[in-house]
């Protein structure tokens, strides 16, 4: 658990730095070209200076500095061997559940919105996945988070399953790339 928020959290905080910094040279000259213009699919240009890049009227990747800095602090303490009281890993769960959903909506803005995936924006929801999936799953299995009895075995199938839960996710997230992109792709090869 400890490697996972770390990790996860030093990994979101390097590609937020970098998007932060794109954002600001796009500032200061709007026809910048960026490194992670790789294609007309996979640019960060064009998803950079959309509405939904600033959804909560900062840049997006100025919520991601903030909250993969609490990640990766939660993870590096665990290692040090601190322990938190259930309030805090019940708002570590709040904040991974909002960061999950925002992703997920942020995925289907990208895919189906505006047509083009950003590979910084990626890598953020690859990490993001997991820092709450396997949050929930410690919150649930310390005790934290307590499910009625009508779903214990949802618990053990997803304490269980944790892995193949990922992998399917992943999965649904990639047949959303490639099928909304086959257009594309298939001239590839």
């Amino acid at each position: 658990m400890p490697y996972i928020l770390l990790i996860g959290g030093i990994i979101g905080i390097f590609c937020s730095g970098i998007l932060t910094a794109d954002k600001i040279e796009l500032l200061q000259n709007p026809s910048a070209h960026l490194n992670c213009n790789l294609n007309p699919i996979v640019a960060c240009g064009p998803v950079i200076n959309k509405p939904q890049a600033s959804a909560f009227g900062v840049p997006n990747p100025f919520l991601g500095l903030v909250g993969f800095a609490a990640v990766a602090t939660t993870g590096g303490a665990m290692l040090a061997g601190a322990t938190f009281k259930r309030w805090y890993w019940l708002g570590l769960e709040a904040g991974v559940l909002f960061a999950v959903a925002f992703v997920t909506w942020l995925q289907f803005q990208t895919i189906y919105r505006i047509g083009a995936l950003c590979p910084f924006c990626m890598v953020t929801w690859v990490v993001t996945i997991p820092i709450f999936w396997y949050t929930t799953l410690y919150n649930l299995r310390e005790g934290h988070i307590v499910l009625p009895k009508q779903l214990k075995g949802v618990g053990a199938f997803a304490q269980k399953h944790h892995g193949d839960v990922l992998v399917a996710w992943f999965g649904l997230i990639i047949l959303a790339i490639a099928t909304h992109f086959w257009y594309y792709w298939r001239t590839l090869f």
